[in-house]
């Protein structure tokens, strides 16, 4: 079997938030409202900066309806497609259902939450779910390609905010 190129997917983390006051610390729809810090506008300007000098133009750019995390992808787009499945509290597995990958030959950018992105980083990379951490405002840039009838996961990139 021939090689073809590899499927891109990136783990994105949003950048650093605002803390909910602790009287709203349970409350789902206020967590959505949280929006970026200050310096986490610095951390997705920088990545997106990093990010937008390597993408293909067709990558699809998917973001958890959270505020911060919409924040995060708009640095990257004007216009992240929002996905209701990636909101705070989805599993590794809802994640993977929702962009069909390594199906999807499209790159695939997803701006999420913890900790379904480093459970979903350490599925795929390892086999097993487990709780792998990504800091705010970093990403993780997976490849999955087949070689000799064997599929692989490659990681290509690991990117601190606040090393780029």
């Amino acid at each position: 079997m021939s090689e073809r190129d590899p499927m891109n997917l990136i783990l994105w983390r949003h950048a650093d938030a605002e803390n909910l006051p602790s009287t709203l610390a349970m409350n789902a729809q206020a967590d959505l409202q949280r929006e970026l810090t200050e310096r986490g506008h610095k951390q997705a300007a920088d990545v997106a900066e990093w990010l937008r000098r390597r993408l293909p133009k067709d990558a699809l750019i998917l973001s958890s309806p959270a505020r911060r995390a919409i924040q995060t992808a708009e640095a990257l787009t004007d216009s992240p497609r929002i996905v209701r499945d990636l909101a705070p509290g989805a599993t590794a597995m809802t994640l993977l259902g929702t962009i069909d990958w390594p199906n999807n030959n499209q790159t695939i950018v997803i701006v999420g939450h913890q900790p379904a992105l480093g459970q979903l980083a350490s599925l795929l990379m390892s086999g097993q779910e487990a709780y792998w951490t990504l800091k705010k405002g970093g990403l993780w840039w997976l490849a999955s390609r087949r070689r000799e009838d064997e599929s692989q996961v490659v990681l290509r990139a690991v990117i601190n905010p606040d090393l780029v």
